[in-house]
């Protein structure tokens, strides 16, 4: 039996200051749509762009805001909430968007997505 060795690439995005705080924008990634958030602390996260529930390419036109102590996004379409750093719903169980890895290098925003 035989493993596949993930490879990571980072792609860079934008610069750290070109991110609203609370406000998401999307991104291509290797093909793959992501949602990009700056919360007010200066955290980044990185979520799938597609609405689980919905289907759409909404996640980055969300309502950004916390539950608890977890940073979290509300889906634009019907409002479930998601957990910034786990991509779980808050609301309906067993439904979640995926994470990415996200990083600043220097002032430079930088995702990336996992390939075989």
């Amino acid at each position: 039996m035989t493993t596949a060795t993930m490879t990571v690439t980072w792609t860079a995005i934008c610069s750290y200051t070109r991110l609203e705080a609370e406000r998401g924008v999307a991104a291509l990634v290797d093909g793959v749509q992501i949602a990009i958030f700056r919360t007010f602390s200066g955290e980044l996260f990185a979520i799938g762009n597609r609405d689980p529930i919905a289907g759409a390419q909404v996640m980055s036109r969300g309502i950004v805001g916390t539950r608890g102590d977890a940073p979290t996004v509300a889906s634009p379409l019907h409002k479930q909430v998601y957990d910034l750093r786990t991509g779980e719903c808050l609301d309906v169980s067993g439904v979640a968007v995926p994470t990415y890895p996200i990083r600043c290098n220097g002032d430079t925003v930088e995702v990336a997505v996992e390939r075989p």
